[in-house]
């Protein structure tokens, strides 16, 4: 027995370490805004052995997983000291979810959980699960972390056990270990993903919020809303405009919500969010792009039409399948920006690109005009400027193809 126990507990120690160390494989993406990876970043098998296993022979004698996670997604990131840092949802085979903190040298490969999980100082007895944190560096000093916080609806019928309500419960630290627990955010709606703005805007704090009066669809809530708010220890949702709104027939009429923190760039502030539409196979979520002024972060400057990103090949299977969700991306010193994305609810993958070439898609791409007659003018209206460059070169091309 002692010999099968060494022999099982050596081979699971070998085959993390060969994942831990597996250098990740940059995919060709020609004329794309974004590259992707072949390898997903982190999964559930990244997670510790020693938060899996009990490694005492005596009470584990065939070596069995004690602690079964189902999921790694929606992780927050920061860039601290050096290293990109992955605050990443891990969810248990029991459903409930919290945080644990991924660090790699190079933000596309070899991460690494820290020892242990992230504790939360536990405010309400009531709170169920906590989720989809979203990080903010801020002018204060502080590093912020705003996250889902859910219990269930205490006005649900007898029986029903599915009704929930949502809050956005606000964290606070110096040195990302010890963490001191605001009051949840506090308005007249449900809230999740809510994201703090980087710098005071009128002397007070930002938020982008996205009211919603369903757990689960926005319904009357416009899209993503905007409102500043006095005290962060004591965060109230006074008023809220609606800065990005849904449309009809787009990737987000159903609902959509800030991803993480918008990078601040020369030409405006760059958002990253998630637009969600019904399809014959459930929600799909998609990952998009916005930029709003730098003078005033509430004025919308460009969108460009549809998504950045969607689920693509193994993507699209997973716990919750056609989803693809962002709430952590990092822009480093030299201008790069790591998008960190959650495939199908179930593992954690990089995307990268650069500031200009973000900045480029966003402000040179077409507004979406929310009918195929305007999709078409697009169209045609590349075709025609192609067309007049083509004749203007003295270039002869039919199909791409280029012709003496």
């Amino acid at each position: 027995m002692a010999e099968s126990f060494e022999r099982q507990q050596a081979y699971i120690i070998e085959s993390q370490r060969l994942l831990l160390e597996r250098t990740n494989v940059e995919l060709s993406n020609p004329g794309k805004i974004v590259k992707r990876y072949l390898y997903p970043v982190v999964t559930k098998e990244h997670i510790p052995l020693t938060w899996r296993y009990d490694f005492n022979p005596l009470t584990n004698p065939l070596f069995l997983e004690r602690i079964t996670f189902n999921s790694t997604m929606n992780a927050g990131a920061l860039y601290w000291q050096g290293k990109y840092l992955l605050f990443v949802r891990v969810e248990g085979a029991d459903r409930k979810s919290f945080f644990a903190i991924a660090e790699s040298e190079n933000g596309v490969d070899n991460f690494r959980f820290w020892d242990q999980p992230l504790v939360l100082p536990d405010l309400d007895k009531e709170e169920t699960n906590v989720y989809d944190i979203r990080l903010t560096a801020h002018e204060d000093g502080w590093v912020y972390g705003i996250f889902c916080s859910e219990k269930r609806d205490a006005a649900a019928a007898p029986g029903d056990l599915s009704s929930a309500v949502a809050s956005a419960g606000i964290i606070r630290s110096k040195d990302l270990k010890h963490w001191e627990r605001l009051p949840n955010l506090k308005a007249s709606s449900q809230q999740r993903n809510v994201v703090l703005h980087p710098e005071f805007v009128q002397g007070k704090y930002a938020l982008y919020t996205r009211p919603q009066d369903d757990f689960i669809l926005a319904k009357r809530g416009g899209g993503i809303g905007w409102s500043l708010i006095d005290d962060i220890k004591n965060a109230i949702v006074v008023e809220e405009q609606i800065i990005n709104k849904r449309f009809y027939h787009t990737i987000k009429e159903l609902k959509n919500g800030e991803g993480p923190a918008p990078l601040k760039t020369e030409k405006g502030w760059l958002h990253l969010a998630h637009g969600v539409r019904g399809t014959a196979a459930g929600l799909r979520y998609v990952l998009y792009l916005y930029l709003t002024s730098l003078d005033d972060p509430s004025q919308l400057i460009a969108e460009p039409a549809g998504y950045l990103m969607a689920p693509e090949g193994e993507e699209r299977i997973g716990d919750v399948s056609n989803v693809l969700f962002s709430n952590g991306w990092i822009m480093n010193p030299n201008g790069m920006v790591y998008i960190y994305y959650a495939s199908s609810d179930t593992r954690m993958h990089v995307a990268v690109s650069s500031v200009d070439r973000l900045l480029d898609y966003c402000l040179n791409t077409a507004s979406d005009g929310l009918r195929s007659a305007t999709s078409v003018d697009n169209v045609l209206q590349l075709i025609g400027r192609n067309a007049l460059y083509v004749m203007e070169s003295g270039i002869c091309s039919r199909n791409g193809v280029k012709r003496a």
